[in-house]
């Protein structure tokens, strides 16, 4: 019962920091869109656009990843753990339109650079890595998945502002507004490649590749060294979100094998399953005249 409590503190507790850190990201977007307006600078507005999809993102995660906590229906057998897939590619869309949009304006002021506010930009560079340093602090020490993602997400935002932090104090010493769209285009050439390694993840998921964080090969072979083992057929496994794997297969084993024997043997493969991380294996047992039956028939 006290594992379960702290499982469900623990998963309450990581929800509560994800809600956290939408709120704070959502306001300090905001506070970005118009600062970015009063300071003219299209690298401000270019991460407010970031920001903003973050915030959606973070919202739509937060909901999905209840959502995917419902179990298995009459309408979804394997429960509803893709659901939160579906903020993954929402998400990565839009930034990719987004992010399109603020590099053909940032080009376009490369050859017709426009004068910015440094000492604005300077402002809201401190405010940015003071906001995100705290959402940082408050995610830092979560256990879950989300909350890992989460933090790596924001402190890679911290390191954002402080390139926006030196590069407007070298425009308050030095005049080159074109820095600004030359920062703008490297941050928006950062979200496009974060952007397509999720797509190619998602899709991925989507299309049943194998897990990659699992050696199919070597759990084959471990199945195929154990007593009464013959051969096995008929090997798929993918997975549901990219945490959740599913495994199924036909072992094929000797005529002799005594009912107490197929137990244990069933037993002993589904714990090599869970060694290898998964944790829903289908498994069909069928001796060797079974299997030539079938092959006959």
């Amino acid at each position: 019962m006290a594992h379960n409590h702290n499982h469900s503190h623990n998963h309450s507790e990581g929800q509560k920091n994800i809600v956290f850190a939408f709120i704070l990201n959502l306001c300090f977007a905001i506070i970005e869109l118009f600062g970015g307006i009063f300071t003219n600078s299209i690298a401000i507005l270019s991460d407010a656009l970031h920001d903003f999809m973050d915030s959606i993102s973070l919202g739509i995660a937060w909901y999905l990843e209840k959502k995917s906590n419902k179990t298995r229906d009459k309408f979804y057998s394997y429960g509803y753990k893709r659901f939160s897939l579906l903020g993954s590619v929402f998400i990565s869309a839009l930034l990719v339109f987004g992010s399109c949009f603020v590099l053909f304006e940032s080009i376009k002021r490369l050859f017709n650079p426009e004068q910015t506010n440094a000492e604005g930009m300077l402002l809201l560079a401190i405010l940015g890595i003071v906001v995100n340093g705290i959402a940082v602090l408050r995610v830092k020490k979560g256990k879950s998945l989300n909350e890992r993602a989460v933090y790596l997400h924001l402190f890679e935002d911290v390191l954002g502002w402080a390139s926006v932090l030196v590069v407007s104090i070298v425009m308050i010493f030095v005049n080159l507004p074109i820095l600004d769209p030359i920062l703008s285009i490297a941050i928006c050439i950062w979200v496009l490649i974060n952007a397509y390694k999720n797509l190619r993840q998602t899709f991925k998921i989507f299309l049943q590749e194998v897990p990659q964080d699992i050696e199919s090969d070597r759990l084959q072979d471990e199945v195929l060294a154990l007593k009464n083992v013959v051969s096995i057929h008929d090997f798929h496994l993918w997975t549901l979100d990219g945490i959740h794997h599913i495994l199924s297969m036909h072992i094929v084993t000797s005529n002799e094998i005594t009912t107490n024997e197929n137990i244990e043997l069933k037993k002993k493969v589904k714990d090599l399953c869970k060694q290898h991380n998964i944790h829903h294996a289908t498994l069909e047992m069928e001796t060797m005249s079974e299997e030539e039956e079938c092959e006959h028939c």
